[in-house]
C-alpha cells in the first residue's frame, strides 16, 4: 500500500482502485488507509482481538475500521462553504466511530453467538454486572439495560 501511494507501484489488479484514488485525490493522506488495514487485522480470528478490556481499546478499533472511512471520504465529498477540511476532520472521524459503535450495539448477540466475539468493554460489563455468558445466552436484564 505504501509503495503504491508513494511510488505508484502496482502489485496486482486489486491495487488499481487505490491507484485511481491516489491520482484523483493527490492531497489524500495514506494514514487512514493503513489504519483501516490495521483495524481489519484486529478482526482476524486467532490473530486479532475478540475482547476489549477498556473503552479506549474499543475506540481505537472503531477509529481504525470506521473513523478512517470518514477521513478518507472527506476529500471526495468536500466541505460546506465556509468550512475547511481541517475543521471537518474531527466531525468526520467522530461520525465514523459513532456508526461503528452503533453497529456493535446492534450486533451484540450475533457477534457473541456466531463469532464468539465480545466488543463491549469488559471493564464496563463488570461495572454493570453483565457477564460474557449472559451475552452468549442473549439474556437481557436490568444490568444489561443499564450498561447500554
Amino acid at each position: 500500500t505504501e509503495n503504491l501511494w508513494n511510488l505508484g507501484e502496482v502489485v496486482d489488479v486489486l491495487d488499481l482502485p487505490l491507484l485511481d484514488v491516489r491520482i484523483n485525490y493527490p492531497k489524500l493522506d495514506i494514514t487512514p488507509f493503513i489504519d483501516m488495514v490495521r483495524g481489519m487485522l484486529m478482526d482476524i480470528p486467532e490473530l486479532g482481538q475478540d475482547r476489549y478490556l477498556t473503552f479506549d481499546e474499543l475506540h481505537l478499533y472503531c477509529y481504525r475500521v470506521a473513523g478512517t472511512v470518514g477521513l478518507m471520504s472527506m476529500p471526495i465529498f468536500g466541505c460546506d462553504d465556509g468550512f475547511t477540511e481541517e475543521e471537518a476532520k474531527e466531525p468526520a472521524l467522530s461520525l465514523g466511530v459513532a456508526f461503528q459503535i452503533t453497529n456493535i450495539l446492534r450486533d451484540v448477540g450475533e457477534d457473541a453467538t456466531t463469532r464468539g466475539r465480545v466488543y463491549l468493554p469488559l471493564q464496563d460489563m463488570e461495572k454493570f454486572g453483565v457477564t460474557e455468558q449472559q451475552l452468549f445466552d442473549q439474556r437481557v436484564d436490568d444490568n444489561y439495560v443499564a450498561l447500554m
